[in-house]
């Protein structure tokens, strides 16, 4: 459970990174970045999923890169239902998608158990 409200929380810090440094990307204070955190969570888990799932042969032609327009369109959406998180066009949902990936990547890799931890569980 802490492992989950953890990742939320670092979810959110990466959209108020991804809005300073992406152009046409603005999350309006911490609320609304775990709100967005939340709902991109919630969208990925289901439609995203379903959507990666039927796209999985143009995945593989782009070498995975299809898969970051998904997540782009899910960020897309996700802007339309959350107050206070914008994203003006598939160009900034874009290439937020591609930071937000990289500091998920960053994230996890920081968050990580060592493997003397994960033997000890």
């Amino acid at each position: 459970m802490l492992r989950l409200l953890l990742q939320w929380l670092l979810s959110a810090l990466a959209l108020l990174i991804t809005s300073s440094l992406v152009p046409g990307f603005h999350v309006n204070g911490l609320t609304a970045a775990l709100i967005a955190a939340a709902v991109i969570g919630l969208l990925n888990a289901t439609v995203g999923l379903v959507l990666k799932v039927l796209t999985f042969p143009i995945s593989i032609l782009t070498l995975g890169i299809f898969l970051l327009v998904i997540n782009a369109i899910m960020i897309l959406v996700a802007s339309a239902i959350v107050p206070g998180f914008q994203v003006y066009g598939l160009g900034p949902a874009f290439w937020g998608a591609i930071v937000l990936a990289l500091l998920g990547m960053l994230f996890r890799a920081l968050t990580r158990d060592s493997p003397r931890e994960a033997r000890t569980r």
